[in-house]
Formats: C-alpha cells, structure tokens, sequence
C-alpha cells in the first residue's frame, strides 16, 4: 500500500488534479468567477469580443476595427486568428474560454518544468518529489492570463531545445517547437527566448568551434512560424506607416538611484506580468542556501546554482536600467529602441526562480543526507521531509493568489462588463450604436466596448499619433491642472482615457464611491468634433452645465459593480 501511494505517477496525478481543482471555479461560477483586471478585464478580454462582432478576424492589417476610436484602430492592433487565446474565445463563452486557457496553460507549464528539472536541472532519480512539487507550485503563479504560455511555456519549450544541442531531439521535440506559437506570443513573451537561445547557440559556436547546425535550424525553426503567424505585425514593421503613440513612448526617466530601487524591487518581487511570488520563502531560502554553498566551498558541484543567482540578478538589472534616463537621447534617436520594450527579458525571471527552489531543496536534501549522526536512511527521509514542507510551504503561500481569492474584493466578471445596465442604457439612448459615440469617466472604456459601444476612448498598446493629438485636445485643460496624467497621458497614450485631475489615474469607480467631479473642464466642442455625443461618467459632475453636458439618467442594477451617470452633450 505504501509504494501505491508513494510513487512518482501517483504524485504527478495528485499534481494534474490540484491544477484542475485551481481552474475549477471558472466552470463552476461562471460569470460570478473573479479574475484580474489590470491587462485583462480591462483590454484584452473586451478585445477578443470586439474582435469577434467585428467579423474582422482574417481581415488585413490595416482594416479598420469601427467600433473603436472612429476606425482608426486597425486590425493588425490585436492578436492573430492562430493565437489559440483568440481562437477559444471565438468557439466558447468567454468565461469558459478564460478558464480553459488558464487549465491549458498551468497543465503545460507543469509538464514543461517537470521534464526541465528532471532531464537537465535535478537529475538525481530520488528527487523526483523535488521535480514534481517545484513543477507544481510553478506553474500555480499568478502569471499574465493573456499570455497563456508566453511566460510559462519557456520550460517546455527549453526542454526541447536543450534536447536538440545535445543532439538528442525526437519528433516530439520538434513537435512541442511546432505547437508553442499557437499558445503563446512572439513579442511579449519568445522573442526574448528565441533571442536568448541565438545567443546560447553562438557561445557554443565560438567555444567549440563547432556549427550545431540542428540547434540553429529549430532556432530559425520556431521564430519562423511566429513570423508567419502574426504576419499583419511584420508586414507594419516592414512597410512605411503613419507614426504610433508608441512613437513618443518615452519610459526612460529614472534617475540613478530610482534605478538601483528598481533593480531590487524587481529582484525581490518580480513584475506584474511574470510574478513568481518568490519573496516570502523562495529568494531568503536560496540565498541561505548560496551561502551555505560558499561556506562549503562547493564551486564546482553547484555550478548551475550559482550562475542562475547571478542571472536571477542581471535579469533585474537588465530590465532596471532600460528605464534608466541616460537611455532616453538614444531611444529618440533609434526609433525600434522607443517602440520596442526591451527590457522583458526579465520574463525569464519565473523558470529562473523555479529552477533556483528546486537546486536549493536538493542542495537542502543532499545536506541532511550528509549528517554522520542520524543514519542513511532516517536522514534520507529526513532530507526529504524537509524538501517536501518546503513545498507545501509554498503551495501555501500561492493559495491567497488563486484569482477567486486575491480579486475576492473587486468585482467579478459579471460585475465589472455589467451587461444588464450597459444594454438598459442603450436601450434608454434608442439609436443604432453605431450612430454615436461615447466615452468613459471614472471606468475603464472596455466596458463600454464589450457591451457594444462605439467609443472615443480606448486602451490600446499600437494607435495612431494624429488620433492621440486630436483626443488630447478633448482634455488638455485637464492635463494642465496635473502633471501626473500629463505625463502619463503624453509619454505614453496607451490609455487613451478622459483623464480629470480630480481622478488622476483612477478609473475604478463603484457604485458605493463618494467621489464627485467639482471642477471638470473639457474641450466639448472637440468631443462633438470627433463624434461624440454621450459620456458615461461612474461619478457625477457637479459642474455639468459648464461644460456643454446634460444629466440624462442615472443608472444602477443589483448585478452591477457602477452607478452609471449618463450626459449628453448639448446642441
């Protein structure tokens, strides 16, 4: 009885059933399941619903997605039909496609980082429970949604490029090469892989003198089918287009010191986007175990250990100092410098983490093995005791980051788009939607956008410059009044938002705020301009009147996270 339930299938089993018990809310609570707004409730989940109604999904680049800043949002501005993301929310509601995302995502990043650490990380066959736990609580990070395997997918996709230099590839491992670009994305997440890997294969070349011709084709390989798939972003890149707000995208302003904070704020708790949650437990108990490891003298034997602390650091480093503002004259200069972020190579910084907390369990279960006064055996299972409340441990410590109960306090999926009201509101207006236009105050313009909309504002990473220049007009007086939102507004765009300085950067307004708008002063002969008619305000404006807007309603609905405000403009 006890080899049954003891043994390495039995575990991996125990593993696949807490990653389907994690998804399982989505399936369960449907559209009362939580889920994480910044980057997904708020853009990319709105969008894959734009892009469905807009019947634009094979459609060229450069066509116009109406619905969103007057059509001058363009098709190439979101992801492509092949991106298995867009393709489950075209097939399945969008609930059940976010979770059968989330299941595809943390099954395969398990299997990914199961087969790394027991192939090429923690080779020791008695390990196996290291290898299976340390998989487990990788791939339970609270990682970027959208995503999928862009971040999560790199073990897998590691394992099967490591096989190929060692010239030990089987069909599955081309396969696994094959398949990746389908479940992941090519700029936020393996250009910096594949980039990483070029630089692996060139070490190699010079210091073996050798082309590893396999290793350098699978490289080519798969960054090819990623060009292909997402042809609409290279032909923009290639071909001549009209400047972006990606183009006066200036993210280089920190000084020296806010620099060095940087470094060690990313090196102690990662980024939102590839958080490893590795502060509480992870990070204290390898560098305890990097001291251990230097106290004892052993270089050699922990070699590997020892460069992924320091690379752990230089990731860091490296994504501190993109920011730094000595960087600034240059990115004006050299435009890709100013368009491309290239300081996402701490999206690494997850399977370094990882890989990190499986070495330091061994580097812990191989020195309670060592202890002369307990026996072999007893120490054996001492070791192993240790390494396994380790694990538990930070299994622990991920629960609190389940969406269901980190977001517990924000609205949930049916709260946040509230359907009901945003339909009541339209019904209430009376036209076609495509006859108007609106925008949004105190709530993201997403909202808006899933519920049909045809809206003025907008969060979009790629748009024209000449539409930001022209809705900045809308609220220039505003941005006067702070520089906070001015700068925010102008270095970046990406939320092409009406900002008022009384909100600043809020956009999460609930029904039970007490928050008023006193002084608003809007351009709304610019608003009309531009096809406007309607704002939908998550406050009220005290000073309406003066600024050309009508209360028309008040709306509210049990379902519903807002109090919405509706104002027209006058004339």
């Amino acid at each position: 009885m006890e080899r049954k339930f003891c043994n390495k299938p039995f575990f991996i089993g125990i593993a696949c059933l807490i990653i389907g018990l994690w998804t399982s809310p989505y399936f369960i609570l449907g559209e009362d399941a939580h889920m994480r707004i910044h980057d997904n409730l708020d853009s990319n989940i709105a969008w894959y619903k734009v892009l469905k109604e807009s019947g634009q999904l094979f459609a060229p680049g450069d066509a116009p997605i109406g619905q969103i800043i007057n059509g001058e949002l363009k098709r190439n501005a979101f992801y492509t039909e092949f991106y298995a993301m867009i393709a489950l929310f075209m097939v399945f509601p969008p609930v059940i496609a976010y979770g059968l995302s989330q299941l595809i995502t943390r099954l395969l990043a398990f299997i990914g980082m199961y087969l790394l650490l027991k192939d090429f990380i923690v080779k020791d066959e008695r390990a196996w429970f290291i290898q299976i736990g340390t998989a487990l609580t990788f791939s339970l990070i609270p990682y970027w949604p959208s995503g999928m395997l862009s971040i999560l997918g790199m073990p897998l996709a590691l394992w099967a490029f490591l096989h190929i230099r060692a010239g030990k590839a089987k069909w599955f491992h081309y396969l696994i090469l094959t398949g990746l670009p389908f479940l992941s994305s090519f700029v936020l997440g393996f250009f910096y892989f594949l980039t990483a890997m070029g630089v692996v294969w060139l070490i190699d070349a010079i210091r073996t003198r050798k082309w590893n011709v396999r290793f350098l084709l699978a490289i080519v390989y798969m960054t090819g089918i990623y060009l292909l798939m997402d042809h609409r972003l290279v032909t923009s890149m290639l071909l001549p287009h009209e400047p972006t707000n990606r183009d006066v995208f200036y993210e280089s302003k920190n000084s020296l010191a806010a620099t060095f904070k940087l470094i060690l704020k990313n090196y102690i708790f990662a980024h939102n986007q590839d958080r490893s949650v590795h502060d509480k437990l992870i990070l204290p108990f390898s560098l305890l175990c990097l001291v251990y490891v230097i106290w004892k003298k052993r270089w050699k034997e922990e070699k590997l250990f020892l460069f992924l602390h320091f690379f752990h650091l230089a990731l860091s480093a490296w994504y501190a100092f993109w920011f730094y503002e000595g960087w600034q004259p240059l990115k004006e200069r050299v435009g890709i410098l100013n368009s491309f972020n290239f300081s996402r190579f701490h999206y690494f910084s997850p399977v370094v983490v990882y890989a990190l907390f499986a070495l330091s369990l061994k580097i812990l279960a191989d020195a309670v093995r060592s202890w002369p006064f307990l026996g072999g055996e007893r120490t054996e299972r001492l070791g192993k005791a240790a390494a396994a409340g380790l694990i538990l441990a930070q299994f622990l410590i991920l629960v609190p980051y389940n969406e269901q109960i980190y977001y517990r306090h924000s609205p949930s999926f049916k709260q946040f788009y509230a359907e009901k009201q945003f339909q009541e509101i339209k019904a209430y207006i009376g036209k076609p939607a495509e006859d108007y236009r609106a925008a949004s105050i105190g709530i993201h313009p997403a909202i808006a956008q899933y519920n049909g909309f045809y809206t003025l504002d907008t969060y979009n990473n790629i748009y024209p410059l000449s539409y930001k220049l022209e809705f900045r007009k809308i609220i220039e007086r505003e941005l006067a009044k702070d520089k906070t939102i001015r700068d925010y507004f102008d270095h970046w765009g990406g939320r092409c938002y009406i900002f008022t300085a009384e909100l600043g950067k809020h956009y999460m307004f609930s029904k039970r705020s007490e928050r008023v708008i006193k002084d608003l002063d809007l351009n709304t002969e610019q608003f009309k301009k531009m096809g406007g008619e309607y704002i939908l305000s998550a406050v009220p404006i005290l000073n309406a009147e003066e600024n050309g807007l009508a209360l028309e309603k008040v709306f509210e609905d049990d379902d519903s996270w807002w109090r919405i405000y509706l104002y027209r403009v006058n004339g």
